[in-house]
């Protein structure tokens, strides 16, 4: 349009358009003219696309710039959005974003110690049977390389809503790590819930010696819970949440280099609350970990009132 708008009078609108159309840059000249006619200013349909572009590109900056096509798509239906997957797809493409896709992980962090006694496998991978909150917690750990050397995360999730319950950022991979982990799950639960009691509960682990150590199985009965162990391949709820951590925090830049452990204890507290409070969990209906809970306390509150 400026070229069109530069030359219209040294050579004509009609011969330009020809001349153009004719080496690849189809324009007619009426659409010159219905430029002109509006003072060459943008369609409606060309600002409603860039409001929509804006607020997709604002969407998934909230969101810690981790969601793809189809998350951001959900994103933009709750922000109240009448949009469809395709249409977010090619307004990520005009902004230029991207979601993030999960690497591999090398360093192994389960040790098994055949000396330690473990406890029964009370899962069995039955993802979907919890009916509740509280009902299974789920552990794990991983690793993340900083400038100082190796730190290490420690998890507990909730098997029913994917909260984050407990977390801990530590330097040494040892018994006092998941046992912090644990501490802070029971932390978390008694200051949101005056009644709350983990008596019954199952803790679910791989076989790694921190979990199958006699102080960590002390710590368990002492606080109530049943303690429930699996090889790697049953602990997948917790592979998958380790594998979101790391794809979505630790490796999220592959430039960066983490300063030391207290950085990593910084943004991980940063992340999870994000997850639990914003991010959308496709296994519990694209909602927030807390949401899903809240929505399960409703329903009951209402359900013994009628």
């Amino acid at each position: 349009m400026d070229f069109i708008r530069t030359y219209r009078n040294r050579f004509g609108v009609w011969p330009i358009c020809e001349t153009l159309t004719a080496h690849g840059i189809a324009i007619a000249p009426s659409t010159f003219y219905a430029h002109q006619s509006r003072g060459f200013g943008p369609t409606g349909a060309e600002l409603d696309e860039a409001y929509a572009a804006h607020r997709i590109y604002r969407l998934w900056e909230e969101n810690r710039k981790v969601y793809g096509r189809r998350k951001l798509w959900k994103a933009a239906i709750r922000d109240g959005m009448l949009i469809g997957r395709d249409q977010v797809e090619r307004l990520m493409k005009i902004t230029g974003i991207r979601g993030v896709s999960r690497g591999m992980h090398r360093k192994k962090t389960t040790v098994a110690n055949p000396a330690h006694r473990r406890h029964p496998d009370r899962i069995g991978r039955r993802w979907r049977y919890p009916s509740h909150p509280d009902q299974w917690w789920i552990a794990d750990f991983t690793y993340a390389w900083t400038r100082e050397g190796f730190c290490y995360v420690a998890f507990i999730v909730d098997a029913y809503s994917r909260q984050v319950l407990g977390r801990v950022v530590t330097t040494v991979m040892d018994t006092r790590m998941v046992l912090m982990a644990l501490e802070h799950a029971l932390f978390s639960r008694k200051r949101t819930r005056m009644d709350f009691t983990a008596t019954g509960i199952v803790h679910h682990s791989d076989a790694g010696a921190q979990y199958t150590s006699l102080a960590f199985t002390d710590a368990l009965a002492d606080a109530g819970l049943q303690g429930s162990v699996g090889d790697a391949l049953d602990n997948a709820m917790m592979e998958s949440t380790i594998g979101l951590y790391k794809t979505e925090l630790i490796d999220v830049d592959p430039a960066r280099t983490w300063r030391d452990a207290r950085e990593v204890e910084t943004e991980t507290a940063s992340w999870v609350y994000w997850y639990n409070h914003q991010r959308l969990h496709s296994s519990i209906g694209d909602v927030p970990p807390i949401e899903y809970e809240q929505d399960y306390e409703e329903f009951n509150t209402t359900r013994k009132a009628q």
